[in-house]
C-alpha cells in the first residue's frame, strides 16, 4: 500500500490558467490489443495529450524532460533541442523520437509505445554524447497532469511505497502513476506558474531545489530527477487507472500497472519485450494486403497510404467500439482552456469519411462497426448530434443534414460490399429517411457548422442517402412504396438544386455557377435576418461566422467546394456546364499555390483560420487552405477522366517527413516566433493529424488506382442521367411556399397525423383529407392539380389529429402557369 506525502504541501495554488498542448502533431498511437486503454500523441519532441480509458478524454497536458550540468546549460526540452520523429517499425504506430541539443553535444532517443497488456505508456530514454558531459548530465521528468479531460482541480502526491518514491495524481476516482525503471530521486508537486518543476529549474536556471510532497485542488505539475547514476538509458512508465468508489482515495491500481510494465524487458528478441509485442500486435492484425494499389499509383512507395490507414484505425475507440474521433487532437491548444474538448468527439460526417476510406482500403470489420455504434448513438427522431462524446453526451447540437445522409450511404456500401454479417440496418436507414424529409430541406448547418440554409454539399448528401434508402427498401425489404416515396422526395430536392444554389448574375463569373450556401432562417438561434422566401440565390444576404463586426456578403459572391459533391456522389456530371464553370470560379479564387502545390480555402473571407501575424484562432481569424480541398478537388478530375497522379503527390508533400495530413496550412511569409512556426506550406495550429484528411488521400489512392471514383454511386448518377417524372413540390411548416406551377402536385409531409382541409374556391367548398402514414413514419398528403387550374388558388389550414386541435392559420398557394 502506498503512503501519500502531504506534510509539505505546495503553497499559492491553484496555478496559471490550465490549457492544452499543440495540435500540431508529430505522431498519434496505441497499442493493438484492447487490454491497453490508452492513445498517446507527441509534438515538438514531447508526449503530448495522452487518452485513457476512452478516445475521447485527455488525461495529461504532456509528459517531457529537461536537462542540466547544473552550471552552464539548463534546457527545456522542446526549446533547446532540433527533432526528428519517425516510425519505429513501418508495420506499428510506436515512434522514435530523435532531439539533438543545440549548443551542447549529447541527444535524447525517445521509443515511445503503449503496452499491451495494460494501460500504461512507456518510454525508452537513451542518452548519447560526450562521455564526460553525460556523466554530470541531471535529467529531470515533468509532468502536468490534465485528468479527465480538465487541468484545474487536480491533485499531485509523492507516493513513499516500499521500492520508493513515485509520482502520482488524481481527480474524483482516475488516477495516473509516474515512475522510471532505474527509480526516481528527488521529487516535487507543485502549481503550474508558480512553483512547478518548469519554473524551478528552466526559470530559475539551478539544479531542482523544491521537494513539495503534494499540491492539491488546482493546475498542477509532477517533477522527479531520474535517479539514473551512470547510466544512459533508462525506461519511464506512466500508467493510469479508475477505481470503484470505494478504492477512489488509492492510487495503488495504477502503480501495479507502472510496476508491471517496467518489470518487462522494454527490448527483447525472445521472449519478446515489450517493444517486439507492441509490433507483432499491429503486424498479426492488420493486413497491408487487403488492398494493394496498382503499382506506380502512389510516390512513396505506398508509405503515407499504409500511415494513414493507420492513423485511422488508431482513432477508433477501445470499449466503444466502431467509435471514431475526429482528431486526437485540440486545435490551437495551447490558448485552449478546459472547455475546449477539441476534436477528439465523434462528428458523423467525419467518422463515415473514415468508415468510407476503411471499406477503399480494404477493411470491412470496422467499418461495419462504425455503422452499429451509429445506430446506437441515433437520437430518437432519426438523426444525429452535431457532435458528441463516445458516451453519446452532445457537445454542440446542432442539426447537419449531411450527417444524417452519411450513415444512411455507409449503410447502402457495407451491403452492397456483403459485409453486413448478420445486422439488420433497416431501422436506422428508415429513420434516418424520415429525420431527412422532417428535418429538411434546408439545413440548420452545412459542413463548415456555421449557416443555415440550402447547401449545394448538403443537398448532394441528402439526394444521394435518399437514393441509397430507396435501393435498400425495395431491393432487400421488399418495400417498393415506400422506395417509390423516398425516390420521390429525393427528385424534389434535386429539382431545385439550380433554383437554390446557382448564381446567373453573380460578379465572380459570367456564366452561372454554384454558391456556397443560400441562407434561410427557420432552425438558426439568434440570427432573425434570413427571410427563408424567396428563394432567391440572386438578393439573398450571406452573414459569415468567424469574423469581426457585422459581415454581410451577396451570397452570390460567396462560393466553395462543396459542390463537388453532387459530381463526387453521381448527382451531377463531371461534363455539366455549371460544374465545369464553377470549377473554374474556385480554382481562380480559393487555390493557394503553395510550394508542396495547389491546396484550397474553404470559401472565400472565411474567417477560421491562423490570424495575419500567426496568432492562434480565438473566434475570428483567417481562414486557411486545407489539404482535404485538394483531395476534393483531386477527386473531380478523376470523375472527368483526367490523371489524378499528381494530386496524389501534392497531398503525400502536404503530409511531409511526419507522415500527418493537417487541417490547414500557412499560406502567408514566414513567422518563425509564431507557435507553432510558421513557414509557407507548413501546418498552422489547426489539427493534425485530421482524419478527415487522411480518409480523402486513402479514398484518392483507391480512386486513382480504379481509374473511377470510389465514392461514386452508380444508382445515382444512373437516376439523374436519365428522364424522370415530374417530383411533387413539398410544402412543410418551414417551406410555406405560395406558389407552385399548375399541374404539379403539391405534397403536405409532417411528423405525426393530420387532417387536411382544402379548398379550391376560396373557401365556398371544402375538403376534408385525412393524410396517410409511411412506413418509414411519415404523415402526408397529395394535393393534385391540373394545367388548366392556372390563376387558381390552393386554400387549406391542418387539424392534428392526436392533440385534436386546428392549427391556427389557413394557407394559400397560387397556381402559376
Amino acid at each position: 500500500m502506498a503512503t501519500l506525502l502531504t506534510d509539505n504541501p505546495a503553497p499559492n495554488g491553484p496555478g496559471v490558467a490550465a490549457m492544452w498542448a499543440r495540435a500540431d502533431k508529430d505522431a498519434v498511437g496505441t497499442a493493438w490489443s484492447a487490454a491497453s486503454q490508452i492513445w498517446f500523441t507527441m509534438a515538438g519532441g514531447v508526449v503530448t495529450e495522452v487518452y485513457f480509458p476512452d478516445v475521447d478524454t485527455p488525461q495529461i497536458r504532456d509528459l517531457q524532460m529537461m536537462f542540466t550540468d547544473g552550471e552552464t546549460f539548463f534546457h527545456d526540452a522542446q526549446r533547446d533541442f532540433t527533432h526528428a520523429c519517425a516510425q519505429i517499425d513501418p508495420n506499428a504506430p510506436g515512434f522514435r523520437v530523435t532531439s539533438t541539443a543545440i549548443g551542447q553535444d549529447y541527444q535524447v532517443i525517445q521509443d515511445v509505445i503503449a503496452s499491451s497488456d495494460s494501460s500504461c505508456l512507456l518510454i525508452r530514454v537513451r542518452l548519447q554524447g560526450d562521455a564526460a558531459l553525460l556523466a554530470k548530465l541531471k535529467v529531470y521528468v515533468l509532468l502536468a497532469p490534465h485528468i479527465l479531460g480538465q487541468g484545474a482541480g487536480n491533485s499531485a502526491f509523492v507516493a513513499q511505497t516500499t521500492d520508493g518514491l513515485k509520482l502520482v495524481a488524481q481527480r474524483d476516482d482516475c488516477w495516473l502513476a509516474l515512475n522510471a525503471s532505474c527509480g526516481l530521486g528527488a521529487t516535487s508537486c507543485g502549481f503550474v506558474g508558480i512553483n512547478d518543476g518548469w519554473t524551478d529549474v528552466i526559470g530559475h536556471r539551478r539544479a531542482m531545489a523544491w521537494n513539495y510532497n503534494c499540491a492539491r485542488n488546482g493546475n498542477v505539475a509532477l517533477t522527479a530527477e531520474i535517479n539514473r547514476g551512470t547510466d544512459t538509458e533508462f525506461v519511464l512508465a506512466l500508467g493510469f487507472c479508475v477505481n470503484s468508489q470505494a478504492m477512489s482515495s488509492q492510487p495503488n491500481p495504477a502503480m501495479v500497472t507502472v510496476r508491471e510494465a517496467l518489470s518487462y524487458p522494454f527490448d527483447q528478441a525472445n521472449p519478446p519485450g515489450q517493444l517486439q509485442t507492441f509490433i507483432a500486435g499491429w503486424a498479426n492484425n492488420v493486413s497491408p494486403t487487403r488492398f494493394k494499389p496498382v503499382d506506380g499509383t502512389t510516390g512513396d512507395d505506398n508509405r503515407l497510404f499504409k500511415l494513414s490507414h493507420d492513423i485511422l484505425l488508431s482513432h477508433e475507440d477501445k470499449n466503444s467500439l466502431g467509435a471514431l474521433v475526429a482528431s486526437l487532437s485540440i486545435p490551437w491548444g495551447y490558448t485552449g482552456s478546459d472547455q475546449n474538448s477539441g476534436y477528439h468527439l465523434v462528428w458523423p460526417r467525419d467518422m463515415c469519411q473514415s468508415a468510407t476510406a476503411l471499406l477503399a482500403a480494404g477493411e470491412l470489420d470496422l467499418p461495419l462497426r462504425g455503422l452499429m455504434f451509429l445506430a446506437t448513438s441515433q437520437s430518437p427522431d432519426g438523426g444525429w448530434h452535431q457532435n458528441f462524446f463516445i458516451n453519446g453526451d452532445p457537445y454542440w447540437d446542432g442539426t447537419q443534414l449531411d450527417e444524417i445522409s452519411y450513415p444512411i450511404i455507409l449503410a447502402w456500401r457495407l451491403t452492397r460490399a456483403g459485409a453486413l454479417q448478420n445486422y439488420n440496418p433497416k431501422r436506422m436507414v428508415l429513420a434516418a429517411a424520415r429525420a431527412l424529409i422532417l428535418k429538411g430541406p434546408m439545413t440548420q448547418e452545412e459542413r463548415w457548422e456555421e449557416n443555415e440554409g440550402y447547401s449545394p454539399s448538403t443537398l448532394a448528401s441528402n439526394i444521394a442517402g435518399l437514393i441509397c434508402a430507396a435501393d435498400l427498401a425495395e431491393n432487400e425489404w421488399g418495400d417498393a412504396v415506400t422506395a417509390q416515396f423516398l425516390r420521390e422526395h429525393a427528385d424534389f430536392l434535386e429539382s431545385h438544386l439550380e433554383s437554390w444554389c446557382v448564381t446567373r448574375h453573380g460578379s465572380l463569373s459570367d456564366q452561372p455557377y454554384y454558391i456556397r450556401l443560400l441562407p434561410t432562417q427557420v432552425k438558426s438561434v439568434g440570427d432573425n435576418r434570413h427571410p427563408t422566401l424567396p428563394e432567391d440565390p440572386e438578393s439573398a444576404t450571406l452573414y459569415l461566422k468567424n469574423l469581426p463586426g457585422d459581415n454581410g456578403f451577396p451570397a452570390r459572391e460567396i462560393v466553395d467546394g462543396g459542390f463537388l459533391e453532387l459530381v463526387r456522389l453521381g448527382v451531377r456530371s463531371p461534363q455539366d456546364p455549371i460544374i465545369v464553370n464553377t470549377v473554374a470560379v474556385i480554382d481562380a479564387l480559393l487555390k493557394d499555390d503553395l510550394p508542396q502545390g495547389p491546396c484550397y480555402r474553404r470559401y472565400n473571407h472565411d474567417g477560421y483560420g491562423q490570424g495575419d501575424q500567426g496568432q492562434p484562432f480565438t473566434g475570428v481569424g483567417v481562414g486557411r487552405p486545407w489539404p482535404l480541398l485538394t483531395g476534393e478537388r483531386a477527386h473531380y478530375e478523376v470523375a472527368a477522366g483526367r490523371d489524378g497522379k499528381p494530386w496524389l503527390r501534392t497531398l503525400e508533400a502536404f503530409a511531409g517527413k511526419r507522415g500527418l495530413i493537417a487541417e490547414q496550412l500557412w499560406n502567408a511569409g514566414p513567422l518563425p516566433d509564431a507557435m507553432p512556426p510558421l513557414d509557407l506550406g507548413s501546418p498552422t495550429g489547426s489539427a493534425m493529424p485530421l482524419a478527415w484528411g487522411h480518409a480523402e488521400y486513402i479514398k484518392l489512392v483507391r480512386s486513382v488506382s480504379d481509374g473511377a471514383v470510389f465514392d461514386r454511386l452508380g444508382i445515382v448518377a444512373k437516376r439523374y442521367s436519365q428522364p424522370r417524372q415530374p417530383s411533387p413540390e413539398v410544402w412543410n411548416l418551414d417551406r410555406q411556399i405560395t406558389t407552385i406551377e399548375a399541374g404539379k402536385t403539391l405534397r403536405l409531409p409532417m411528423g405525426g397525423p393530420f387532417r387536411l382541409r382544402v379548398s379550391r374556391d376560396g373557401w365556398a367548398n371544402w375538403q376534408d383529407i385525412d393524410s396517410t402514414l409511411t412506413a418509414i413514419g411519415v404523415h402526408y398528403t397529395d394535393l393534385p392539380t391540373q394545367a388548366g387550374e392556372a390563376g387558381g388558388t390552393l386554400a387549406f389550414t391542418l387539424f392534428w389529429l392526436d392533440s385534436e386541435r386546428w392549427i391556427g392559420s389557413n394557407f394559400t398557394v397560387s397556381l402559376k402557369s
